[in-house]
């Protein structure tokens, strides 16, 4: 008889050169990483702003925007109570002082619509930012048993329009949306900006010079109609190692932002 393995412990991550850090579950559960570092870069602002992370984990992506942005109040809407509970963990931690009473966490379902969205606590038309990673893989991709990990990856049909409803009702007039996908996803979260979006800056991220594309960038704003712009290509490593580019290390460790190309419109 094979002896169960006892369960990986919880572990403390730093991020941005420890200028905070994360509880994330050790063995089970979506571990945030590069794709969280470089969402929070979207947001490049100044003074007081509300962002809003849709399906914020344990909260990487929304705590870095706080963490470089001293303005920022960040409110982290999560679905599942075991990763919201991870985002609390980590928002107490004596190394997030400085960042507590600036995190709020919501559990709530980010698919919600109207009435039922509203007493979820998603309130219309006050965030200045929505950021989101939402899950990346299609259904019958990569089944894992690892439900937590499963719920935090795979898509489910019409994703990216019931998130960006989401978005769009919760965003003031002329907020930015941004998002980290996979290239696979253009067509789909292009559909899904229909009108509510417009001036959507893509950005393909490389591992290297000559590589395929591994993920993209996108920022959108609401209600403007200007036109789809497709940007020069984020390279990640710029020689043969594992290092990063100078830039690359910079918008992962909270040194720099990656603002858009042109202003709202």
């Amino acid at each position: 008889m094979t002896t169960p393995r006892p369960p990986k412990a919880d572990t403390v991550d730093a991020f941005h050169r420890g200028r905070f850090h994360l509880v994330q579950p050790g063995g089970e559960g979506h571990r945030s990483g590069m794709d969280a570092m470089l969402l929070a870069s979207l947001v490049a602002a100044e003074g007081p702003i509300l962002v809003a992370d849709l399906g914020a984990g344990a909260g990487a992506a929304g705590l870095a925007v706080a963490s470089r942005i001293e303005g920022a109040e960040v409110l982290l809407i999560e679905r599942s109570p075991v990763m919201a509970e991870y985002a609390r963990r980590s928002i107490a931690l004596g190394e997030n002082v400085r960042l507590a009473g600036r995190i709020t966490v919501l559990e709530a379902d980010v698919t919600l619509t109207g009435k039922a969205r509203l007493a979820a606590g998603l309130q219309d038309e006050i965030h200045d930012h929505v950021i989101m990673n939402p899950p990346f893989n299609d259904l019958a991709d990569r089944r894992t048993p690892d439900r937590l990990k499963e719920e935090a990856h795979a898509m489910e049909h019409g994703l990216f329009e019931s998130w960006l409803r989401t978005a769009g009702a919760i965003m003031k007039p002329g907020g930015q949306l941004s998002l980290i996908a996979r290239p696979q996803s253009i067509a789909d979260i292009i559909a899904a900006c229909g009108k509510r979006f417009g001036g959507i800056e893509i950005t393909p991220l490389h591992p290297r010079s000559g590589e395929n594309a591994v993920r993209i960038l996108v920022t959108a704003i609401k209600g403007s109609r200007a036109r789809l712009s497709l940007r020069a290509p984020l390279i990640m490593h710029d020689g043969e190692g594992h290092r990063f580019s100078a830039f690359v290390d910079d918008l992962n460790n909270g040194r720099a932002a990656y603002p858009r190309k042109r202003p709202a419109a």
